[in-house]
């Protein structure tokens, strides 16, 4: 299994403390972590597109640039690209030029996007906002592989032999489609041979699972190899600690701060308390071993090989976040990693599968080793812990 840390960027008032970060002090938080994503070896890292409050997301881009440019190896993602919103040919533009700039370590996902604020602001409606993804993201494709297209469709003008520069490094560069609720998307990927990746978030596993099953079953429909269907899955949030004991009690206030916050916001969360929320969603809150034994559980129901979680801090001290994120790549990764066997993930262009984009630091050689010895220690516990599962979620509509 490989596995991302996603962020959207929200901006607010500290769940506990009430503090609210300026936007400059937010935006080097996400940049500062994903460094440390990529030492503590995170396979990518994932920034959303959200063009409305509480989120400063709005330009993936200059963030995932940024990002490049303190990074090489790890990953980077878009989560996801709102295609619906977008022009078609400035989103390639912006995305070919990160192609670059990132030496070829792109990857995509692309979806309609939620909020009716963001809706609004770029006048796209409820009925026609899946005929614009679906279109958009043709174009985009085209785009992506041809140097020259000739195109028509309904929500921009028209293209005659047009050109785009720069052209890509990555030919082409691999998109997955993220779904949360609709078919439409579940058919766009499946009928391109793209992957998906279930947003998984909101309500319980069976919902996401439909549109898993509905995936695989149109991409045998479109003629596509069942064995080639790749599939992954979000987590509605993550903090773990050496005992669920710890980890229950540390997340307890920041979970209950935020359903009251919903609640106050006229949003009723699916799950009713954090107990409800362990039993039946996504979260990941728990002991390593609750948290495997989670992960394996729903990987039964979704198959998915590629797996993300928050990459923000949503209430935990600097000190108990970076604590969470190490314990996940010493005692929770390697053990799904042994278990569930993932694809490579594509080769940078000018190496070879599956080497680095550019040599390791001396640390993070270190750091690398030491997960590899901790990760044998964790597969040996994982062998003899009894099974204990836990998860959580908010459950805000997606």
């Amino acid at each position: 299994m490989k596995f991302l840390a996603i962020t959207l960027i929200a901006h607010g008032p500290d769940p506990l403390t009430g503090e609210t970060r300026s936007t400059t002090e937010r935006f080097r938080d996400v940049v500062d972590t994903a460094v440390l994503a990529e030492e503590l070896g995170f396979d990518g890292f994932g920034v959303g597109e959200r063009h409305e409050r509480p989120f400063i997301s709005s330009s993936p881009p200059v963030v995932l640039g940024h990002i490049a440019a303190r990074t090489s190896r790890i990953r980077l993602f878009t989560a996801v690209t709102t295609l619906s919103l977008l022009d078609p040919v400035r989103a390639y533009e912006d995305y070919a030029t990160l192609d670059h700039l990132s030496g070829g370590r792109l990857e995509l996902i692309i979806g309609k996007g939620n909020g009716s604020a963001q809706a609004r602001l770029f006048h796209v409606t409820a009925e026609d906002q899946w005929d614009r993804n679906r279109e958009a993201y043709e174009l985009f494709r085209r785009l992506w592989r041809e140097d020259r297209v000739t195109w028509e469709g309904r929500f921009r003008p028209s293209l005659t032999d047009a050109e785009t520069w720069p052209r890509p490094l990555q030919r082409p560069i691999r998109v997955w489609h993220g779904s949360a609720t609709s078919k439409d998307s579940v058919d766009l990927a499946a009928r391109y041979g793209d992957p998906l990746f279930s947003a998984n978030v909101t309500n319980p596993i069976e919902p996401y699972a439909e549109l898993v099953d509905h995936y695989r079953e149109r991409w045998a429909h479109y003629g596509h190899d069942p064995s080639d269907a790749l599939v992954g899955a979000g987590s509605a949030g993550f903090y773990a600690a050496r005992t669920s004991q710890e980890a229950i009690a540390t997340y307890r206030p920041i979970y209950d701060a935020r359903v009251a916050l919903f609640r106050k916001s006229g949003v009723e969360p699916v799950f009713h308390s954090l107990e409800d929320a362990v039993e039946r969603g996504s979260i990941l809150v728990g002991s390593p071993q609750q948290i495997v034994d989670k992960v394996l559980r729903y990987h039964e129901r979704l198959g998915h090989e590629v797996m993300h979680i928050s990459a923000d801090a949503d209430g935990l001290t600097r000190a108990q976040h970076r604590a969470a994120l190490e314990l996940f790549q010493s005692d929770i990764a390697p053990v799904l990693r042994q278990e569930i066997p993932s694809r490579p993930f594509p080769a940078v262009p000018g190496t070879r599968q599956g080497d680095s984009a550019a040599p390791q630091s001396a640390a993070a050689t270190q750091q690398s080793t030491a997960v590899t010895r901790q990760g044998a220690t964790a597969t040996q516990r994982s062998t003899a812990a009894t099974h204990q599962s836990t998860a959580t979620s908010t459950g805000v509509p997606a």
